[in-house]
Formats: structure tokens, C-alpha cells, sequence
């Protein structure tokens, strides 16, 4: 079904045959992120993302919009720590048109120095927009936390003071270093035979020069016990975010992770909902997410509740820490975890803007296409005492951040607690 092909400059196309689509998902992705930028030009990442919606030579930046939306697609973009995409969907006898648009953004925007500066305020809008948001906030706080004084902690936007310093030419050195062909993946997905696809790739591949993939600075701590990192602020409700340095995604126990993170609180099954929401009904939402990068990773515990509840829920959460630990969870319970892992990855695969994303996330942070049977399989074979050997590895008070977004005036205490809780 997937199939990769690397072109003389570096550019790699990879595609996705599903022949039985209407649609075709394009995704041009980039393999750096906020992780790969010095601390003077914190957010020139995402700064570029944005830019490069703003015009070409060719095109406008509302005929870039107009260019895509008017043959029935849309197209949009992010950044994250590690990865950039650009991406776009229509129907599939549209794609000539949807890679020509997207590879005129990616290698002739203008950097109009009148559009840089629109877009300087702009991202500031959606910078002080997050910050207003305590969910979002917390999530900062955390990062800064576990992460202090480097790439990981800082966020993706950059921050006021940084995109005020970010000059022209600093983004225009950044795109030429960076968005070059060995850091380049051409993701495609939908109705199209790879040879197609790979003939429409080249006819526009000339342009890229080979370059070479950056490097980033690794994750490092020298974290021995809990930290706390309280915001006081006049909220109707505390926010918290639990972080738990976890490993890489390049790590064997990562399989036992996913399964360890559904059981604890991926879904409305999980011990925490049930526990914290179902039977003493003390958040109206509490959930665990899982993040891998390439030399680290965590799991993020996430709550909002009444300020006076939240000595209780965090003993309660240290209560399910503790049981993974020390218990490994019974077949049923595992077997439905593992269950619901294997059903979102087929769920989610049906679509082939999802395909596109899988091809993506799979070739830059592996440098393969892991196909998802072999994920389905060795999450299969995970077996109960690997879980509660992840939770023995991970769950330990010298692994502890929490984040706060608050109105209490003071975090005391609530260091020891984290410490009772491994």
C-alpha cells in the first residue's frame, strides 16, 4: 500500500494508494520544528508557516487561498516541536493543481516586508489568544517546567519579545537552511497510482537544493524530586497538567505505554473518568495524553476542577498511579484497552487526509513507513506485566511536574503530596 521513492535531490515522495477514495490528501512536511531553533529566534518556525500563506510572485495570498478552495478543497498547516506540514485535500483528479500551489508557497513565497509585519501582529493575537485560555496556559507551564532553558519549554508561537526581534533576514536564512530536499517529504494519500504521483513531483522538484536534515540540542534534567509551577490567576476553576517524563519513541516500552496511558485515562473508560468524574464527580473533564519525540517523551495527566477539590483529586490520581505500579491490569481490562487502541488506528486510517498525516509522522520520526499491522501486532503482544513494569520505570517522584493555572496564592504542600504519590 505504501510506497517511497527518493529523488536525486534529497526529496522524498511517499504515497498511500486507496483507490477506492474520491479524494486525494497532499502534504508537503518539513522536519523541523520549534525544536530546531536557537533561543534568539524562539516561534520562527511557526512565524514561517504563517508566511508562507502570504503571496508568491505568482500568486496572492488570497488567490493562493481562492487557487485551492475553488476546486471544492481546503488547505492549512502547522508546527510542532519537531515537524512542519503544509497540506491541502480535494477531490483527486485535482491534485496537479493542489502540488503546484503548495509547492509555489514553499519555495517562492515573497517575504514582503509589509506582510511580515501584518503577520508579526497576527501571531501575537494568537499568542496573547492561547495565553487567555487557561487549558492552553497550563500545557505552557508545563513545558517550561519539565524542560527548563531549552527547545522543548519554550512554545512554538515564540513569544512577544522574540517575534519582536525576528528580522527578515533571520526568516529568510531560516527557509533557505532548512526547506531544502533532505528535510523535505512530498506525503500523498487518495485515488492516485505512486507513479503519477512521483512524475508530477519531479517535474516540480528542480528547485530544491539537497541541504542537509538539522540537528536539535537533546532534552536534558537533573530533576531528583516533584516540582510545582503555580500561575495565580482569577479563574473560575484550577487547571492542572501533571507531567511524567516518560522515553523516546525509538523505545521498546513505548507499546506498553500506549496501552498503560489508555487504561489510565485516553477515554471515558479510563481509571481516572471513572474514578475522579464517575464516582465522585469532582471534574466534569480528566484525561492522560501521550507525547514521543525522538530522544524523550511524557504522559500528561490534565484537569480542570474546583480549587478546593484538589488535594483530593491528586490523591486519587497518585492512588492509580501507585495500582499500576504495583498491580498489573487484568486481561479484560486489557484486552479492551488494547482493543480500543487497535479500533481508533483503523477508525482513523479510513480517510485519506489521516493517511497522508500517518505517512508523515511514520517517515520523519522513523525513516520508514511503519504500516499500522505491524503497530496492531506488537501492541498485541504486550502482556499485563509489561504495563505495570512501564508504570514501575516511569511513575516516580523525581519524574513529577505539575502545572497550575489557579487562584490560589500559594503552591505549599503540594510538593510533598507529589512525592506521596509515587
Amino acid at each position: 500500500m505504501y510506497q517511497i521513492v527518493q529523488l536525486p535531490n534529497g526529496l522524498t515522495v511517499a504515497t498511500a494508494a486507496m483507490p477506492h477514495m474520491a479524494s486525494v490528501s497532499l502534504g508537503l512536511w518539513v522536519a523541523v520544528g520549534g525544536r530546531h531553533e536557537p533561543a534568539r529566534l524562539n516561534g520562527v518556525a511557526h512565524f514561517l508557516e504563517h508566511l508562507l500563506f502570504k503571496g508568491t510572485p505568482k500568486r496572492t495570498a488570497r488567490q493562493i487561498s481562492e487557487a485551492v478552495e475553488g476546486i471544492g478543497g481546503y488547505l492549512n498547516a502547522f508546527t510542532s516541536e519537531e515537524n512542519t506540514c503544509y497540506y491541502s485535500k480535494a477531490c483527486h483528479d485535482r491534485f496537479a493543481e493542489l502540488l503546484d500551489v503548495l509547492t509555489d508557497m514553499f519555495l517562492n513565497a515573497s517575504f514582503a516586508p509589509e506582510e511580515i509585519d501584518k503577520e508579526r501582529a497576527v501571531i501575537k493575537e494568537e499568542l496573547a489568544m492561547y495565553l487567555d485560555q487557561p487549558q492552553h496556559l497550563v500545557q505552557e507551564l508545563l513545558n517550561q517546567l519539565q524542560w527548563p532553558d531549552q527547545p522543548l519549554g519554550r512554545p512554538i508561537t515564540g513569544t512577544g519579545r522574540t517575534l519582536d526581534a525576528m528580522s527578515r533576514g533571520d526568516l529568510l536564512s531560516f527557509h533557505r537552511s532548512h526547506y531544502v530536499g533532505a528535510t523535505t517529504l512530498v506525503a500523498v494519500a487518495g485515488n492516485l497510482e505512486p507513479r503519477q504521483v512521483v512524475r508530477c513531483v519531479r517535474e516540480r522538484a528542480g528547485p530544491f537544493v539537497p541541504g542537509r536534515r538539522p540537528g536539535f540540542i537533546p532534552a536534558t534534567w537533573s530533576q531528583r524530586r516533584p516540582a510545582v509551577s503555580l500561575r495565580t490567576k482569577p479563574v473560575g476553576q484550577t487547571q492542572l497538567a501533571l507531567g511524567i517524563r516518560t522515553c523516546s519513541r525509538h523505545d521498546e516500552r513505548r507499546f506498553a505505554l500506549r496501552l498503560l496511558n489508555t487504561l489510565l485515562g485516553e477515554n471515558m473508560s479510563s481509571r481516572l473518568f471513572q474514578l475522579v468524574r464517575e464516582d465522585h464527580g469532582l471534574a466534569y473533564n480528566i484525561y492522560s495524553s501521550l507525547s514521543f519525540f525522538d530522544d524523550i517523551g511524557d504522559v500528561v495527566v490534565s484537569a480542570g476542577l474546583e480549587t478546593e477539590n484538589l488535594p483530593k483529586v491528586l490523591r486519587l490520581v497518585g492512588r492509580e498511579l501507585r495500582r499500576l505500579s504495583e498491580q498489573p491490569p487484568g486481561k479484560l481490562e486489557l484486552g479492551r484497552a488494547r482493543d480500543y487502541l487497535i479500533g481508533q488506528i483503523d477508525l482513523s486510517l479510513e480517510n485519506t487526509e489521516n493517511q497522508m498525516m500517518w505517512l508523515g509522522e511514520q517517515f520523519l520520526g522513523y525513516g520508514k513507513i511503519v504500516s499500522p499491522q505491524e503497530i496492531k501486532q506488537r501492541l498485541a503482544a504486550v502482556r499485563p506485566g509489561e504495563v505495570r513494569a512501564v508504570a514501575r520505570d516511569f511513575f516516580r517522584p523525581d519524574r513529577f511536574n505539575l502545572a497550575l493555572v489557579s487562584p490560589l496564592k500559594s503552591d505549599r504542600g503540594l510538593a510533598r503530596l507529589l512525592e506521596r504519590m509515587g
